[in-house]
């Protein structure tokens, strides 16, 4: 469905508010439409999500709140007006939790009534910054010391694609990270990665060392005999090139594996 809302609906009479009563906040099995749309200005300000923000942090808030100031504003559809909250809770219902939703691509986020391809695209783009704030955790300058490092950095980037990506991150003699590299996409199933690809980066970027690191989809932390024939492969490479590497590491869901600690890479 057309994404109606627009920033000036709000200012018309009779148009959705970025918000839904109190009301609408509590448990139901109702559906959403059977829900009476209550306009913002009849509630109590401690009642708003974006006055409750403000006097008391995010932290109040409920995810339906939260994803309503997102959206910003509600919407009307073909059975009545929504709020931006009951909005929110449209695409919670739909998807099962918030963490699903920030996994969905827009064409499924425009399957739910009342989100266009605006609001569709705003909820995407709410999830990336926070990915990208997730990884960045550890500072602007990072400096591996372990696998965990790496993982904290780029596990909030990988960990939620739907395909399977390669990346090789490249090191300063400090073990500083200077830049990464995406070598190849593939599919669900695996990727695929020529050793000419992967350094040929490092060398122009200058690395004393790479890690290589690339996602399973399918949550399994277990590397295939792809994933170890691969990183011999370019093991040897490297210490041809006189470019080390110095791990793979497999990013699946909230985990990782390190092929360095399993003895796949040999110091």
């Amino acid at each position: 469905m057309p994404d109606t809302s627009s920033p000036s609906d709000a200012s018309r009479p009779g148009a959705p508010d970025d918000a839904a009563s109190p009301r609408e906040e509590s448990s139901t099995n109702e559906p959403l439409a059977a829900l009476a749309y209550t306009p913002i200005h009849a509630w109590d300000p401690d009642d708003r999500p974006r006055e409750k923000l403000m006097k008391q942090g995010s932290s109040v808030l409920s995810n339906a709140e939260l994803l309503a100031l997102i959206l910003g504003t509600g919407t009307r559809t073909s059975d009545g007006p929504m709020s931006a909250v009951q909005l929110g809770r449209a695409v919670l219902n739909a998807f099962g939790s918030l963490r699903a939703v920030s996994r969905r691509p827009l064409k499924e986020l425009i399957r739910v009534p009342g989100i266009g391809p605006a609001k569709a695209s705003t909820l995407m783009a709410g999830f990336e910054l926070g990915r990208r704030a997730a990884s960045q955790e550890s500072g602007e300058r990072i400096q591996v010391t372990s696998p965990d490092d790496v993982a904290a950095v780029y596990g909030p980037l990988m960990r939620d694609l739907k395909k399977e990506i390669f990346k090789v991150v490249h090191l300063n003699t400090a073990n500083i990270i200077l830049n990464d590299y995406t070598v190849s996409e593939g599919g669900l199933a695996a990727s695929i990665v020529e050793p000419r690809a992967v350094f040929e980066q490092a060398i122009l970027d200058n690395a004393a060392s790479v890690i290589c690191l690339h996602n399973h989809p399918s949550g399994n932390l277990e590397p295939s005999r792809e994933d170890i024939r691969i990183t011999r492969q370019l093991v040897d490479a490297g210490s041809l090139m006189g470019i080390p590497v110095q791990d793979h590491i497999i990013i699946a869901g909230t985990g990782f594996t390190s092929l360095a600690s399993r003895g796949v890479i040999s110091g």
